[in-house]
């Protein structure tokens, strides 16, 4: 009984990270619909407040000392996932291609893996995971690039979405750490958006902000920002949290390839681009990879 308990939460977890990643590849398309009134800095630190605020109505319970240790922790993921994985992210972006980005946060699971080798004692290497790696990237940038070889450095932008994926990778290795210790999972998740929006506060400063009302009646525009904040920040995080948990840093993080391979399709559906014949080969390869990496027959490296 309790390995069938075991084998359904597992399917659960797989179901829920692929949902969490269609819904997270399906943001890039509102950023682009919502860019037309906002600019993108505005768009995260709206969406991460909207966040906030419904986690509080979801769990209206005061905060919860954890000890310092465990607050250190929250405090770290804060900074890792929410603070520095948004605004390089948002940052590399400006200074780079969306080409290049999207196929240097392909490197967050790999970059996850080597973290998760170092600092968790349960997160496994193995031979298939590097070779699914390999795959899935090519993949990725087959898709990433839809037939338009357009790829060239960007140093600065390039580097911070790299750093972006570090964050990122740091943040499933850190949660994984909150998350051994059985806590309340909406609780555990405010906090991090807490402690994000804390070490966010000095960018209001530095943001001018748009203060017409006018933005805020266009339907179009309340819906994207409410589906960022409460579909992608508030329910995804909490999702991708409970994954991390169940399966582990390095097996959620794999989900990641998904994300381009999604975005591609649905800007064909929603915009209207074009999918060339090489993006389809992207697509399939990217599969293929992200299959290799999940396998559980894997040799394990030491």
């Amino acid at each position: 009984m309790a390995s069938k308990i075991n084998t359904r939460s597992q399917i659960l977890a797989h179901t829920m990270a692929i949902i969490v990643i269609v819904i997270w590849a399906s943001t890039f398309v509102s950023a682009k619909i919502l860019l037309n009134n906002f600019s993108a800095l505005e768009i995260m630190l709206i969406r991460i407040l909207i966040a906030y605020i419904a986690l509080w109505l979801i769990y209206p319970h005061r905060p919860v000392f954890f000890g310092f240790r465990q607050e250190l922790l929250f405090i770290a993921a804060g900074i890792c996932g929410v603070t520095l994985y948004f605004l390089m992210q948002n940052i590399a972006i400006d200074y780079s291609t969306s080409s290049n980005v999207s196929i240097i946060i392909s490197l967050a699971p790999i970059i996850t893996a080597l973290f998760a080798h170092l600092f968790l004692d349960n997160e496994k290497l193995s031979i298939r995971f590097f070779i699914g790696f390999l795959v899935a990237v090519s993949g990725v940038l087959l898709v990433s690039i839809n037939g338009k070889f357009n790829l060239k450095l960007n140093p600065i932008g390039d580097m911070l979405a790299f750093l972006a994926a570090c964050s990122w990778a740091m943040y499933c290795v850190i949660m994984r750490k909150i998350m051994a210790v059985k806590q309340n999972l909406i609780l555990c998740t405010r906090k991090v958006f807490f402690y994000g929006l804390v070490t966010m506060s000095p960018v209001f400063f530095v943001t001018e902000f748009n203060l017409d009302p006018g933005r805020f009646t266009n339907p179009v525009s309340i819906f994207n920002l409410l589906f960022l904040g409460l579909g992608a920040s508030a329910f995804g995080f909490i999702i991708w949290n409970r994954t991390v948990e169940t399966l582990g840093a390095v097996k959620t993080s794999v989900y990641l390839y998904l994300q381009p391979v999604v975005t591609v399709s649905l800007s064909a559906i929603v915009l209207g681009d074009k999918i060339m014949p090489l993006t389809v080969a992207g697509i399939v390869l990217t599969l293929v990879g992200l299959i290799l990496s999940e396998n559980k027959n894997n040799t394990v490296l030491k």
